[in-house]
């Protein structure tokens, strides 16, 4: 995994970032409903999870944008990964507890399927966060036993978790088209509502391209 340290005095938002890291530490939390009514029937029609799907269409808007790409290395300097790859968790129905892992991101959907249902097949037994996860990753969770109206995870650290944290939950249908809500929470420091906003536009933007 490869990275590029950030010259703040170079950054265009380099003083945006230092207000909002020094002043005023921000998360913004927006909920949407989101169509995905074709994500279903490409589902169905080839045969695959509707999870992992799921997990590979907010991946692949993430990693389009830089913004939901930056980090802390070692010694505190800020950099942005060449990629990010989803941290998630995988609910397990008999004893109601989960896996939490993370499977490397492929741009290409059946690559990056398979990587996810081989992973999900060699941790299955196991009831942990699995200490193998890379310092590249952004959060996925999933609540699909509701209907949620608007989700907000807390990071209690220091107010510097700069990582995408995505949930979703239950799909409902809704004057004929299956509605499910999708969550983002972002640090203000990287990303302005704007960039929020077009993350949501792209993910149903992508959902209605597949074929």
């Amino acid at each position: 995994m490869n990275y590029t340290r950030m010259n703040l005095n170079e950054w265009s938002r380099g003083d945006l970032f230092q207000f909002y890291i020094d002043k005023m530490r921000i998360v913004m939390s927006l909920t949407v409903d989101m169509d995905v009514t074709n994500l279903k029937a490409y589902s169905k029609k080839h045969h695959l999870d509707f999870y992992p799907l799921m997990v590979w269409v907010v991946s692949k808007v993430i990693n389009a944008h830089d913004e939901f790409k930056y980090s802390w290395d070692a010694d505190g300097n800020l950099i942005k990964w060449d990629f990010v790859s989803p941290s998630y968790t995988d609910f397990h129905t008999d004893d109601e507890n989960f896996t939490k892992m993370v499977t490397e991101y492929a741009e290409d959907l059946l690559e990056f399927y398979g990587r996810i249902e081989a992973d999900r097949e060699r941790y299955k037994n196991q009831r942990a966060i699995l200490a193998n996860q890379p310092a590249n990753f952004f959060d996925v969770s999933c609540l699909p036993w509701v209907k949620y109206a608007h989700f907000d995870v807390h990071v209690f650290d220091e107010g510097k978790f700069l990582a995408p944290v995505v949930t979703w939950g239950k799909y409902e249908q809704k004057d004929g088209k299956l509605i499910m809500p999708l969550t983002m929470n972002i640090h203000h420091a990287v990303a302005d509502g704007f960039h929020l906003s077009r993350f949501f536009n792209e993910v149903q933007e992508l959902i209605d391209s597949l074929d």
